[in-house]
């Protein structure tokens, strides 16, 4: 499993031409799912997101989370996240979970950042999106649970 998590001023999805959902300041995380991973997995990295802490203190060190700010989340499923892409110029997706199997482990994720109680909203799992977002930093993260 695999999440990206950007730091952001606010973020947006929209699907079509029609705005989905919209964050402030918070993160927008991007989330893809592989063979083999667990609700164990997607609970640890959950927690981790909701306390990583990545956003200044009153000293400008990395000190506080998106809970002790008052962030929101924004949520996207990413199964690009779980490409491989060492050999050749062509990404392999062999590293993907089902569809059907991915999504479930993708709802956990969310359920369990919701269990942080932290304002939180969603892209579409499967769908095409378009993503805007300010970055605030940049501050960009790569997470694994391995």
């Amino acid at each position: 499993m695999k999440v990206l998590l950007q730091r952001v001023k606010k973020a947006s999805v929209r699907i079509g031409n029609e705005l989905h959902s919209e964050i402030g300041y918070g993160i927008l995380i991007f989330v893809g799912v592989e063979k083999n991973d667990t609700d164990s997995q997607a609970e640890f990295l959950a927690n981790k997101v909701c306390n990583l802490r990545i956003f200044e203190d009153e000293i400008g060190k990395m000190n506080l989370s998106v809970k002790d700010v008052g962030g929101e989340i924004l949520i996207v499923s990413q199964f690009t996240l779980a490409a491989n892409c060492k050999k050749g110029t062509r990404p392999s997706f062999d590293n993907a979970m089902e569809p059907l199997a991915a999504n479930h482990i993708y709802e956990n994720f969310v359920s369990f950042v919701k269990g942080n109680n932290i304002s939180l909203k969603t892209g579409v799992f499967g769908a095409m999106m378009d993503i805007e977002l300010v970055n605030d930093g940049p501050v960009t993260f790569i997470l694994t649970k391995e």
